[in-house]
């Protein structure tokens, strides 16, 4: 059964800080990469895998949701 939960917080002007790190994407991209290649993965390089991907599209979903949220919320002041 899904939960929906509320959390308030404040949302950062610069949404590119929903991102990964620098240095965290090109490892990412590294291990994309060798898939591409057709070269196996260790089972560690896949579990890295899956968990950055996972946490890619976290950040995406949050980076969207704020967009949505400061449309709004700038709407909702044009309104006022």
């Amino acid at each position: 059964m899904s939960q929906n939960i509320l959390i308030d917080l404040e949302m950062p002007e610069d949404l590119e800080k929903f991102k990964l790190p620098k240095a965290v994407d090109e490892q990412f991209q590294s291990l994309l990469d060798k898939q591409d290649r057709s070269e196996d993965l260790t089972p560690a390089e896949c579990v890295e895998t899956v968990g950055l991907a996972k946490f890619a599209e976290l950040l995406s979903s949050l980076r969207l949701r704020a967009q949505r949220a400061l449309q709004l919320a700038s709407q909702l002041r044009t309104i006022e």
